[in-house]
This record gives C-alpha cells, structure tokens and sequence, in this order.
C-alpha cells in the first residue's frame, strides 16, 4: 500500500471542522476555578505597596498569591533571569503582579479590581538604542549572578543580554582594497504570533505533583520551565498535551501554566482553569523581536563581494526566552546562499522595558536575510546590472563553504530553484511588461531544520490497529497527523485510517524537541520510523513461524502477511496478533533520530548553540506588486515559492504550509503593527494589530523541488519555517522597483509609500 507522497485527509482533521476537538478552554473538571492575573500597567517601576487584602474577602474568590507565596527561584530557558511574579520592581508593562483564583471568571476579575496597588514609575528603555546609551540603567542589574545553560557563551554585560561576535582575519583589507562599498540600514518591528487560540492552562495539585493540561508546542520545556518556577523536580511536574489552535513559537515556553499550577496548590489543590483573553495574550505574547541591522558589502570593480560587515541588534524584552541561542543566526544566514570570502558578523539581544520577545516561524532570522536579500538588491541597482543575473553569479558553487567553514555540496539545488521560478514566471519578460508603479523581486536563501531530537514508540493493536506515543506535538500543521501517521502506515501496510496518535505526556512519552524549527515530521517521522520498522520486523518473524517460511520472504500489506510471489499464501494480521497475545508478547517498536554532527571551522563558530546549519535546504520566492499612488497601499498581484522539501510525504500539506507561511510574511512586510512607544503597546487588539485578510493574498503558487535525503524519514526535510522568511524581502524589493526608492523597514506601511512617493514627487 503506497502512502507516503499521497495527499491523505488528516486524521484530526474532521474533529476540527465539525468543533468537535476540545481544547484547553474547554476542559471542565470537577470543583473547577477560574483564575485571573494582575498586571502591571507601567512598563518599569517599583512596586511601592500591595495589598491583596480587599480581593481575599470578595465573592467566590478561593485563593490568592503573590511573590511571597511563591519560590524566589528565578526561571528561564538560557537565562534564569525571569520572575513568577514582579518582586519589588516591574520591567514590562504587563508583567505580573498577583493571581487570584475565583469559583467563576467575572468573581476572579472583580477581585484583580479590589486589589491595591502602588507603583513608583522609572525611567523606561522602550527599545534597543536607549537600552545601549552609556547612560542607560540596567534593566538587570544583578544580571552577572543569573545563572545560565551550560556550555553557551553569553557575553553578558550591561543591558546586552547575548552577544556573539567575530572578525575574519582578513575583514580589514577587504574593505581597505574594495572598488566600491554598499551600505543599508534596516529596522525591523514586532509581529504577533496571531495564532487561533489564545493561551490556556488547567492545573492540578495532587498527591505532592502537578498536572497540567496546555495546548503546547514544547510540552518538556514547559515542564522544566514549571519546575523551575515553583523550585521542583521536573518529575514533580506532569504536562498532559491538548489539542493546539496555532502556535507558530508562540507557545514554546511557559504562559499560563506556573500561575495556574500556583493557583491550585493554594486552593487545597482544586483545578484551576486560567485563560487569556485575546487582548491580553497579544500584551504578553512573546512576539518576534524587532531588530535593528546595518549591513555593508565590500565590492572590486566586477561586483565580487570581497566581505561583509553585518552588526545585527535584537530587542529581548525585558526577560529571555529562546533568542540567546539565535547569536548563531548572523554567522549561518550574513552571506545568504552568496560567496563571500570576510566579514565581520555581530549579534547583539538587548534588554528593554518592554514585553518580553522570543520565537515565530523564522526565528531571528526574518530579519537578517531580509536585510540581506534587500542588500543584494542595493548593490546590483549600484552596479547597474540585473538583480536576477547578479544573484545567479554570486551564488555559491557546490562544495563552497558558508561563513562558518561548513561546506555544502548540493547549492546547485539552489539553482534549479531559480530555473523553476523562472519557466513560471519569465523575470525579463515581467520586468518588460510591468505598468507604472508595478514592481517585481526575486530573493533566494538556505534554511536549516531545528536539530533536537525526536522518539516515538509505536505499538500494533489486537485489531490491527497502530498506536504512536510520542512527546512531539502537533499545532495544527499536520505533521504528527498527517505526515508521522503516514510514515507508519507506509511501513506497516495499513491505511492512514488505522494509524492512531496518543496525545502528548511527559510521564508516557519519551523526550521530543517540540513543534519548532521545521523539526516535527523529520525528527519524530524518523524516529516513528525506526520504531515502525522494528514493528514490521517482530510481525513477520512471527508470522513466519506461525507460516512455516522465512521471514525475509514475508510481506505486510492491507491488514495481511502476504508471501512474496505466493498470492495464496497469507495471514490476516490479526491472527499473528492473537498468537502473540499468547506467546511472545505485545509486539511494541520504540526509534530515536537525532542528526548527526556537521563539520565546521571551530574558529569561526566557537561559543554558539547552533554553530552549522544542519539539514539545509533551498528557496526561491518570487513577487509582482502594484501600489497605489493615492492610498499607498501595496497589493501583491503575484506570488510563486519554488522550494526544496526532500521528498514530500503529503503534498497538500506541504503546500498548505507554504500558503500559511507566505501569508504570515505578507502580514510582516506590508500590515501586521506591533508598535512599541514608551515600553507600550501601542496596537493593543487585534482590529488595530492588522493581520492580513483573505483578500490581501493571492494564490501561492507552488513548486516544490523533491532531492530526498537519507537521514529523513523516507526522505524528507524540513518545510513550514522557510515560506515566511523570504517574504519581507522579496516583497521589500518589489515595493522598492515599483516606486524607485527603497524603504528600510519592515511592515511596510502606506504612510512610508506615500511619503517616499512624495519625496520623489509622484503625486496621485
């Protein structure tokens, strides 16, 4: 039975569509509570007085906690610098303060308003520039105690949370010998993760653990983030995975899951339900960073790039997440898929008064390749050549190093990608045909798989049925429910419809690195695989018993061992399941994948979490825009992705990523404000926060470049991250050859155009 590379219907999927799938919101235990959080509502300050008191005696309300009811252990994912509660000074508008826990929601709510609070306000560093003045106060000023993740190099000072750097030897001379030099500037805003379901927790206390019910992408992270938390054992923490409305690196850390957990342990262990309203999840969201780059190329007189500066400053907020391991970032992504022999890379994560930021689709890396993809297209308008051609000569060759040393021996792929855009959509011909104030870019870049480690254990019903246990989850991109579900019943000959998923547990399942970085069906696919395999290799052995042959000349397919060349000759599955039952034993498969090491120039990558780009993989985005000359507005009339995936399990799928991913990069270049002024929000829902709409985005067109690779399951590779991150650029390069001038900053918003039309003197 051929499975794998058919677009089967997601095993969740009707569950979804007729909202029959319970999520986290909906649970309801017995003897429920509601809990709600007090905020702070300066983004820096100290806490004066709170008195809790009046909220304590209000109606309903079972229990209520602050910083001193909890442990004075700080918590953190590289840097354990992150508070449950504020104690004695705030650092982000939102932060919390208190939590109370009532037999209703609006009697929780009532008594946030009974609490009094008395905040003295201090100076606030409400973005990375005021943050680096010499003059500036530390957001931390204990940050040299913190502890951190062994083995990373911080470099931590002052309000610089992490720091990478470092020259090559010949950085200098490049730039003193250059023909010419190109020089960008480009700032970068926030963009909320927008995802369907805001962020909910139920916990309970009892018998001395807690248990947590949590949409989650990373259920391990959020148990060892709660143990942290509440001064534990990560045992001492359970984290039952529920259904996920959306995550996109928004709910790879904690949220609401420790305050709950708190919560219940105060109320004499009565489970308490903690969900945040939809404005509220968009105040603290860990939202993408913004950034602030500048970048520069030293040219010889034929457009060669002799080296590269690119010094990349990343907003944290006021507490860290994931983003100190992303110091990585600028060394794997400065030169794009493009030779460039020097450089001087730099990045820098900053504290500010502000929310704090982590993980979307593309973790900081968004930004840098928009600045270098536009970059690119800076030069080649100096050069006076074709954007197109320059990329293709600048290119990298097979077996070329990156700026880390690693060499890559498929950048031909790369190529191809170009070759497919190009019969699609002819650039000469567009570029020809184009109106006034149309606008056509090209962009190109290599994307990496996040490389944590997967398990799975699968487990053959008496019925013929296969169950898969694993801790990854899936967050609606049907990687676990279409893409790992396909890969066992390939192996095991059954139709999808026969392949179940266990939900997430730390306590049953082994360890997973969670939905992030394009990971889920490379990682647990192939680990589900390997335990797959062992399955099939346990049925036939004991089929071959039961059938008087040899195994190797044994076959599984629909439900039935099948002798080769022998069509008389078989068993129905279930009665070798039956014999097992009474002989050898359940017949359970357990697989791991981890990738293996990459080799690099440790010189060049000392220090780094991620140090080499591993399971790279090839992309090609192409745009055609128009813009209005009276609102500013910018359409994009076309959009045409030609991506490498490695073998495609479920096509429909892949697109449908692809189609997701464009359209959360449309929203970033041209919509999606998430402004910070004085450490404030300034668009606080969702109408002001403008996500694109259906009719901002046109169809995504498509091709998909299959080159499968060993190490995946049935050779697949990564494909949700890299459809966002070339969609700022590509669109930014539009924009820019639409109106003659560029605009450095990402969103794109129609008072830029307008006033770059004007300073042109292009009036409507």
């Amino acid at each position: 039975m051929k499975v794998v590379g058919q677009s089967t219907v997601r095993r969740d999927g009707r569950a979804k569509v007729t909202g029959r799938a319970t999520y986290t919101a909906d649970l309801a235990p017995g003897r429920l509570l509601h809990g709600a959080v007090l905020r702070s509502p300066l983004p820096a300050g100290r806490i004066v007085r709170l008195d809790l008191s009046r909220a304590k005696q209000m109606p309903g309300v079972r229990a209520v906690v602050c910083a001193a009811d909890a442990p004075t252990d700080l918590a953190g994912w590289v840097i354990r610098d992150t508070p449950l509660f504020a104690q004695e000074r705030v650092r982000y508008a939102g932060e919390p303060i208190a939590a109370i826990a009532a037999e209703s929601v609006e009697q929780a709510r009532a008594a946030l308003e009974a609490v009094e609070l008395e905040l003295e306000e201090a100076r606030v560093l409400t973005d990375p520039t005021s943050a680096l003045a010499p003059d500036a106060p530390r957001v931390h000023p204990e940050l040299s105690e913190y502890a951190c993740l062994p083995g990373v190099a911080l470099h931590r000072d002052g309000n610089v949370a992490a720091q990478w750097e470092h020259t090559t030897e010949g950085f200098e001379e490049a730039f003193r010998s250059a023909h010419r030099v190109v020089e960008d500037r480009f700032a970068f805003g926030r963009q909320y993760q927008g995802y369907l379901e805001p962020k909910a927790a139920v916990a309970h206390y009892r018998d001395g653990r807690y248990v947590i019910q949590s949409g989650h992408q990373y259920i391990f992270n959020l148990r060892d983030r709660v143990a942290q938390f509440l001064a534990v054992r990560p045992s001492d923490v359970r984290v039952e995975g529920q259904t996920v409305g959306g995550g996109f690196g928004g709910k790879l850390d904690f949220g609401p899951e420790p305050y709950a957990a708190l919560l219940s342990r105060a109320a004499a262990g009565r489970p308490v339900k903690l969900a945040f309203t939809r404005d509220e999840d968009l105040l603290v969201a860990t939202s993408r960073e913004g950034a602030e780059i500048t970048i520069r190329s030293a040219l010889d007189a034929e457009g060669n790039i002799l080296g590269r500066e690119l010094l990349s400053d990343h907003d944290n907020g006021a507490y860290s997440g994931e983003l100190p391991l992303m110091s990585g970032i600028v060394l794997l992504m400065g030169a794009g898929c493009y030779r460039v022999a020097e450089a001087r890379l730099r990045f820098r994560l900053i504290y500010t008064h502000s929310t704090p930021t982590g993980a979307f689709r593309g973790v900081s890396g968004v930004p840098i390749c928009t600045a270098v993809e536009e970059h690119m297209d800076h030069i080649a308008d100096e050069l006076g050549v074709d954007r197109r051609d320059y990329r293709l000569r600048q290119l990298l060759r097979d077996g070329e190093p990156l700026l880390n040393g690693q060499v890559l021996d498929d950048v031909h792929i790369a190529r191809e990608g170009f070759d497919a855009i190009e019969r699609s959509a002819p650039w000469a011909t567009l570029d020809r045909e184009k109106e006034p104030l149309e606008g056509i870019g090209i962009a190109t870049c290599v994307w990496l798989t996040n490389p944590l480690p997967g398990s799975a254990s699968v487990k053959l019903n008496e019925d013929g049925t296969a169950h898969v246990v694993t801790g990854g989850c899936d967050i609606g991109t049907g990687a676990i429910y279409q893409g790992v579900v396909q890969v066992v019943a390939e192996v095991l000959g059954l139709d999808p419809s026969q392949v179940h998923v266990a939900p997430p547990d730390t306590d049953s399942s082994g360890y997973d690195g969670g939905a992030q970085g394009s990971r889920t069906t490379r990682a647990v696919g192939r680990a589900a695989q390997y335990a797959a395999v062992e399955v099939r290799e346990k049925v036939l052995a004991d089929a071959a018993r039961l059938m008087g042959t040899d195994p190797a000349d044994l076959d599984l397919d629909d439900g039935f061992v099948l002798a080769t060349g022998q069509p008389e000759k078989r068993l129905a599955l279930v009665e070798v399941l039956a014999a097992a039952a009474f002989g050898s034993g359940a017949i359970v498969g357990t697989g791991r994948h981890s990738e293996a090491p990459i080799a690099f120039d440790t010189s060049r990558a000392s220090g780094l979490a991620f140090p080499a780009l591993p399971t790279p993989t090839y992309h090609v985005h192409f745009a055609k825009v128009a813009v209005d000359p009276v609102t500013g507005r910018v359409r994009v009339v076309r959009y045409v992705v030609a991506q490498e995936v490695g073998t495609a399990i479920n096509p429909t799928a892949v697109r449908g990523q692809i189609q997701g991913g464009v359209c959360q990069g449309i929203g970033y270049a041209l919509y999606e404000g998430l402004r910070v002024r004085d450490g404030r929000y300034l668009e606080r829902t969702l109408k002001d926060c403008r996500l694109p709409l259906a009719i901002d985005i046109p169809e995504v067109e498509t091709l998909l470049l299959e080159h499968p690779d060993d190490s995946g399951p049935f050779g697949a590779k990564g494909a949700a991250e890299p459809s966002l991150v070339l969609a700022p650029a590509v669109i930014g390069n539009a924009v820019a050859d639409a109106i003659g001038v560029r605009i450095p900053k990402i969103p794109i918003a129609p008072e830029d155009v307008l006033a770059a039309l004007e300073a042109r003197g292009i009036a409507p």
